[in-house]
């Protein structure tokens, strides 16, 4: 190895190990300057420190090519002794978190020009890049345990900026609740995964699981409680009430949440789910729920009038099928999903004005049922023949297959009328391009991730097609008979999406209500006690 090539890696992983301390210590230094002037050196730096992640994240992945065609790196050896873990899913991870942690911070420098919560945004909002990147770095467990709560408690700060919203408020300590419990159950997870393997380190426990048999209580359980903490960070039902509620934050804090931080539940899977034997509880419960999930979400889109309302049930949805991909094993195509959706949800609130316009647009009136079914019916049979032709593209998976041929179909069901023929064929052209596109991008990332896809076991399948089943029969029912009355009537249970949120609002505001109480009637004994 090269003197050259060995400043290459120190460097890199230099960047990767200062750079949540940086963060933090910017934060720190943000928190005490009071001059404008200074705190806009703050921004500008912070904007710095994301270009140079990036540089330094890119170099890293040149790196792993480079050990994967067969060059001596010395990568892995250099990373260890540092607490990192650098493999292909850290730093695709890596390059998104940097890309657009700049962006936002671009867009949050102008946005909030005179906003009486600028001052408090940017140290809260390094607070939650530097957690985000601690829990994509690090390979030891307790470490991303700190990090994911960090995360968290760093976000509620965000979503608390203006006190007198009093709605957002609510919403906000209704996610700290739903987030504590994530909490606990990250830690269950790992407290499990350390009684099984008897290590903390990542390396170790990607050994000891390949010469594991996975015999015993505690890898199953571990998968129970793991799943309860993704569910319970993307925000899946009945956890979900409060993502519909913070949409009174800042749009820089709407953007970070959709795009950078509800998708970590997805992450930890990705990141651990080599420690399993094959399938297990938590694919399962990932594949019930998140289907669920998905089911309800997509449907309450279609019926919401808000913008901000049906971007809320679309981040829901997204999650919901992120979750059931790794349930059904397809891990790829779950990182594929996380990546895609975080760049879309950044642009969609970044650019609002323009996905109000573009909402109006689609409610232009859509062309006839019959036509759009062919339309839809002709494309989605031209990508199940390709999938069928070339299995390998879902990993011969056929629960997978049937969800591209379902999205490949669903792109044109939104066909407005009066186009001609040249549109008519140029949408059907780009809804078949989603399969050599995802092709692309599966072949690009796929050896981000260390193992292939599971074969589906009887229950998982059975699960998957009960899902997509669902799905179909009930979206075609909303998208193309409205006003048949069965339709209308379950549209209206739909718009408050079943009403599945209420439960556990309800028990979290009585505990809001009591603590309040108690606070009331404690202040009220120390008056008493000073006028005594």
């Amino acid at each position: 190895m090269t003197t050259l090539l060995q400043m290459v890696v120190h460097a890199s992983l230099a960047v990767w190990l200062a750079l949540p301390v940086a963060l933090l210590v910017l934060a720190g230094w943000c928190i005490r300057l009071a001059a404008p002037e200074r705190q806009q050196r703050c921004w500008r730096i912070g904007q710095t420190l994301m270009a140079g992640s990036f540089l330094a994240s890119a170099l890293i992945g040149g790196l792993l090519v480079a050990d994967a065609a067969g060059v001596a790196t010395g990568l892995p050896e250099a990373a260890a002794p540092l607490g990192l873990y650098p493999d292909g899913l850290a730093v695709w991870m890596a390059l998104l978190i940097s890309f657009l942690g700049g962006v936002l911070l671009r867009f949050a420098d102008g946005y909030l020009q005179g906003d009486a919560g600028r001052a408090r945004f940017l140290p809260w909002c390094l607070v939650v890049l530097a957690s985000v990147m601690l829990l994509v770095f690090t390979h030891h467990l307790l470490v991303m345990l700190v990090a994911w709560v960090g995360v968290s408690l760093a976000l509620h700060h965000l979503l608390t900026l203006y006190p007198e919203r009093v709605e957002a408020q609510r919403a906000a300590w209704q996610k700290f609740a739903v987030s504590r419990l994530g909490d606990l159950a990250l830690l269950a997870a790992v407290l499990l995964i350390y009684h099984h393997y008897g290590s903390f380190e990542l390396p170790v426990l990607l050994a000891a699981a390949e010469a594991s048999t996975g015999e015993g209580w505690a890898l199953p359980a571990a998968s129970v409680a793991l799943a309860l903490a993704a569910l319970c960070k993307c925000a899946q039902l009945p956890l979900h009430g409060w993502l519909m509620k913070v949409m009174e934050a800042p749009t820089p804090v709407s953007a970070l949440l959709h795009a950078g931080v509800i998708n970590l539940g997805g992450f930890i899977w990705l990141r651990l789910y080599p420690l399993f034997d094959g399938l297990t509880p938590g694919h399962l419960l990932l594949i019930a729920i998140g289907g669920t999930t998905a089911i309800v979400a997509v449907l309450t889109m279609l019926t919401q009038a808000s913008v901000k309302h049906a971007l809320a049930w679309s981040t829901c949805a997204q999650m919901g099928f992120m979750l059931f991909e790794i349930g059904l094993g397809a891990y790829t195509l779950a990182l594929v999903h996380l990546l895609a959706h975080s760049l879309y949800k950044a642009h969609s609130f970044l650019a609002s004005g323009r996905t109000v316009h573009a909402a109006r647009c689609s409610r232009l009136t859509p062309a006839p049922s019959r036509e759009r079914l062919l339309m839809a019916g002709l494309a989605g049979g031209m990508a199940g023949g390709v999938l069928l032709a070339w299995p390998g593209l879902v990993s011969h998976n056929p629960v997978l297959g049937a969800l591209l041929v379902l999205a490949v179909g669903a792109a044109l069901l939104g066909m407005p009328a009066g186009l001609g023929l040249r549109q008519r064929l140029t949408l059907a052209a780009m809804a078949l391009a989603l399969v050599p596109l995802y092709a692309l991008l599966h072949a690009l990332i796929s050896p981000a991730l260390p193992l292939a896809a599971e074969p589906l076991s009887p229950a998982s399948a059975l699960l998957g097609t009960a899902v997509l089943v669902a799905l179909v029969g009930l979206a075609l029912a909303v998208t193309l008979r409205p006003h048949h009355p069965a339709v209308a009537r379950w549209r209206i249970h739909f718009r408050q999406g079943l009403y599945a949120h209420l439960p556990l609002e309800r028990s979290i505001d009585h505990l809001m209500r009591q603590r309040l109480s108690a606070t009331r009637r404690v202040d009220t004994v120390t008056v008493r006690g000073e006028w005594s």
